[in-house]
């Protein structure tokens, strides 16, 4: 029987181990020559552990609540704006598409339903205007403005009703 440490592939890794030795990537080199190394490298033991994500990286605690959607708002709409910000004064008729498309796409798929249903509205009474980067940031803006405003409306109109 097997040791449980035993890997039923040594005997071919070796090989390959032996074999990867004769491949040189400069052949025709003395041996003293530091170009002398072997095109593949085998190793017979276990790979060590992955080392630990950066601390950037870390996963989120698993009691923290997800996202409310005022910080999703604030991280969406801080995103909208540096694209903007970042928009081509002369833009490309596919740039101008994008820009478009990324509104409408963002109304469909953006996490609060009614939030994406409200912005739905919002594109369609005032239609994506991507003909600049002034232009396209004045319009994000204004239709920024317009959200805050029904925001704000339905933060007094909540706040009216738990006080009666």
């Amino acid at each position: 029987m097997p040791l449980p440490s035993w890997n039923p592939l040594a005997p071919v890794l070796q090989t390959v181990a032996a074999f990867s030795r004769q491949l040189l990537i400069a052949p025709e080199a003395g041996p003293e020559d530091h170009r002398l190394r072997p095109l593949l490298s085998v190793s017979l033991s276990l790979p060590a552990a992955p080392p630990p994500p950066p601390e950037v990286l870390k996963e989120k605690d698993a009691n923290a609540a997800p996202l409310t959607k005022e910080e999703v708002g604030r991280a969406t709409w801080m995103l909208l704006h540096t694209i903007a910000a970042q928009f081509p004064d002369e833009p490309t008729r596919q740039q101008k598409r994008d820009a478009k498309e990324l509104m409408h796409i963002i109304s469909r798929l953006y996490p609060c339903k009614e939030c994406a249903e409200h912005f739905k509205e919002v594109l369609k009474a005032n239609p994506v205007q991507a003909g600049s980067q002034a232009e396209f940031s004045e319009w994000l803006c204004y239709v920024h403005n317009v959200v805050n405003r029904r925001i704000i409306r339905k933060i007094r109109s909540q706040g009216q009703k738990e006080e009666n």
